[in-house]
């Protein structure tokens, strides 16, 4: 049975054996306006996450017995909630790995507070838009690949492909001018909502991720290409270039 996605207005669990750093978290972001609680354990913020209300998860990767990643994969199985993931500062392999799985977005311990704050405000920005009332829009149709975007629902030849609400929103971004390539900085800026770094692999994770879901074009190349230096491109279906 999959649990349908309540954004609990402003309340955040924070999941993560550090205490200190749970109090510290807690303390910030309840000064921001949040309404946070906090879970010492993988298993029982598992629980936690997937029986009660809430509108983000902070998620630490290093926790004994049930780590981060463990606990992500049991939330994804059920819900679609935006998750924030902590990881170790340089361990590049870390973030890789819970984008793949379904994070909406992650950051390095140490960090600063505030940088915390931006980002759950972003994801948050981002994923309130998505569950307003939006008025009916056209569909958006590139070669054998149908959007309906009011739905969130995207068929590749018929065939529904399930996506995470970031790939959604990078596959919107994409198919709205296809052919024409859209920069790192303004896919960072407006489909992650925050302002592009040069040492921010997010993006590309992300449509790494969704090139291995929406496959291949017809004629065996790629949907989306990368334009080396600058951004990516949704290619032209062979039909529509001819």
């Amino acid at each position: 049975m999959t649990i349908n996605q309540d954004t609990g207005g402003k309340r955040i669990l924070v999941i993560d054996d550090d205490v200190e750093l749970c109090q510290l978290v807690n303390r910030f972001l309840t000064q921001e306006g949040f309404e946070m609680e906090s879970v010492n354990s993988g298993g029982a913020g598992a629980e936690r996450a997937l029986s009660e209300s809430y509108a983000l998860i902070v998620l630490d990767v290093m926790m004994p017995e049930v780590n981060g990643f463990d606990v992500l994969r049991r939330i994804r199985t059920q819900s679609q909630i935006p998750v924030l993931m902590l990881t170790a500062k340089g361990d590049a392999l870390d973030r890789v790995l819970g984008l793949e799985m379904g994070a909406d977005d992650y950051l390095a311990k140490p960090f600063n507070p505030q940088e915390l704050v931006a980002r759950i405000r972003a994801i948050l920005r981002r994923t309130t838009s998505q569950n307003e009332p939006k008025s009916p829009r056209t569909p958006l149709v590139v070669g054998d690949v149908e959007m309906d975007r009011g739905a969130r629902v995207v068929r590749r030849q018929g065939e529904m492909v399930n996506l995470t609400s970031v790939e959604f929103d990078l596959l919107e971004a994409l198919l709205q001018t296809p052919g024409q390539v859209i920069s790192r900085e303004k896919l960072t800026h407006d489909v992650l909502g925050r302002e592009f770094s040069p040492f921010d692999r997010s993006i590309d994770t992300h449509v790494c991720n969704l090139r291995k879901k929406i496959g291949l074009l017809p004629q065996g190349t790629e949907r989306i290409k990368g334009v080396r230096g600058i951004g990516y491109v949704y290619a032209l279906p062979a039909e529509v270039v001819a």
